[in-house]
């Protein structure tokens, strides 16, 4: 049998491979790195892999852990766990709602004004799930909420950090798509190519996270005068009104200025996205330290997290580089290509592909696993043919939200499930979102269709 064959089948039975170890229960990073290697050996004992590819290895760990910009991660990271840590989320949900507590679903509407400011200062969404579920949540059902609209809500709210900066995924989807960007370009003879970097990522993103933040905030109020008991009105007693305007400067000042410090400077070309994650720790410190929570205690909390959640991340990733030197050395990138490029449709048809595989593996992985899959192996091609980087990394990181919130697998319903109550069966919470995941839907349609709402803002600032 043909060589080349033989290596592009051992490459499309590796990729199914790795997904039904992940599916036995098995670690991530070594599952990624365990099944690559071993079907590089079945590769070398057919004479379609060479084992001296590994040597590359040593380079490219080497690399990751030099790259200035993916030092913004842990330092994103440790901002979000501080910012957790010093009750800021959690007055600014109480406060914000007071401050809607008289409009009909008011409360829904102050968790998606919480969630999208949580997720532009922190990014972290496992943790503004919990948090909004442990404080929303109970206020919400006491105040007469259908379950199923408060669990949507709360869990639709959280999951906004996957896609409005400082999201840790754009990050990474920057630093990747920029080689790749760099790497496509000269092949097509431009040697000079238009630089990908972070901080146009997150200037992409901006438009689609507020449309994002509108349609949830549409829907509720719609919801809410179609059917008044499913989101009745919390009016705040007359004895707190006099300080809800004071309550609601103090709650909401501190986070704007953190982040307008942090996207403002990398927007605004002040500062680099690693600059400004530095700046962003050193502004939660502060705020920590002014609300009288900055203990030693809590200090080694946030830093034992970030370490955890910043290793957890980069042990992937170097699994991840395995598994992808297998995979293009036997031909799979080639196989990609071929497939990708016969689509019906061209670029569309390669895309619409690419989107529904990202869309089923956020059933069974987590989002980091499948941009480090996904992304290098397909990015490629769908460059090559011509599309935009910075559109296709933010459709990417929609594509990837709306995974995370779908039943029966979504991430954002277990983060829920752990913490709400026992009255809350995860059917209601299943029911719940459904409504969101097809607003985001309709989302992934609107920028698919007018790809201008995702590289104007680019555009103008760079």
């Amino acid at each position: 049998m043909d060589p080349v064959l033989i290596g592009e089948i051992l490459a499309a039975l590796m990729f199914v491979g790795v997904i039904g170890v992940l599916m036995l229960g098995f670690p991530v990073a070594f599952s990624l790195a365990g099944t690559a290697i071993l079907f590089g050996l079945v590769g070398w004992w057919l004479g379609v892999y060479d084992p001296s590819n590994y040597g590359s290895l040593a380079g490219r760990y080497i690399g990751l852990m030099t790259n200035e910009v993916l030092v913004a991660v842990p330092l994103f990271v440790f901002m979000g766990v501080m910012l957790e840590r010093s009750g800021i989320a959690e007055q600014l949900l109480l406060t914000m709602g007071k401050l809607f507590g008289n409009l009909r679903g008011g409360l829904a509407l102050s968790v998606i004004v919480v969630g999208a400011l949580l997720a532009a200062s922190t990014g972290v969404v496992g943790a503004t799930v919990v948090t909004m579920g442990l404080i929303s949540l109970p206020a919400m059902l006491r105040a007469g909420y259908d379950p199923k609209l408060a669990t949507g809500v709360i869990c639709a709210s959280g999951t906004l950090g996957q896609i409005i900066p400082p999201s840790t995924v754009l990050i990474f989807m920057g630093d990747m798509l920029s080689g790749i960007n760099a790497q496509v370009q000269m092949e097509k003879g431009n040697f000079a190519p238009e630089p990908v970097s972070v901080g146009a990522l997150f200037a992409g993103a901006i438009i689609p996270g507020l449309l994002l933040v509108s349609l949830y905030a549409i829907f509720v109020i719609v919801k809410a005068w179609l059917d008044p008991k499913s989101a009745p009105a919390t009016p705040v007693p007359e004895t707190e009104k006099a300080s809800l305007w004071r309550e609601v400067v103090v709650a909401l000042i501190p986070p704007l200025l953190l982040i307008i410090a942090v996207l403002g400077s990398i927007l605004a070309g002040i500062a680099t996205p690693t600059e400004a994650a530095s700046v962003g720790s050193v502004g939660a410190l502060l705020l920590s330290l002014l609300r009288g929570k900055l203990t030693l205690g809590i200090l080694r909390q946030a830093v034992i997290s970030t370490a955890t959640i910043t290793s957890m991340v980069f042990i992937i990733l170097f699994g991840a580089a395995v598994f992808s030197i297998v995979f293009r050395m036997m031909g799979g990138d080639n196989l990609v290509h071929e497939f990708l490029s016969s689509m019906p449709g061209g670029a569309v048809g390669a895309i619409i592909i690419v989107m529904l595989v990202m869309f089923l593996l956020g059933f069974i992985l987590d989002t980091f696993e499948i941009i480090f899959i996904v992304i290098p192996i397909t990015a490629p091609v769908l460059l090559a043919l011509d599309v935009n980087p910075i559109w296709l990394g933010v459709m990417v990181g929609v594509n990837l939200q709306t995974s995370f919130l779908t039943p029966p697998f979504g991430f954002a319903l277990f983060y829920l499930r752990g913490v709400a109550p026992s009255r809350i069966t995860t059917g209601m919470i299943y029911k719940g979102v459904v409504p969101f995941v097809i607003l985001q839907i309709v989302a992934l349609i609107t920028l698919f269709f007018f790809p201008q709402l995702i590289t104007w803002l680019p555009g103008v600032l760079y």
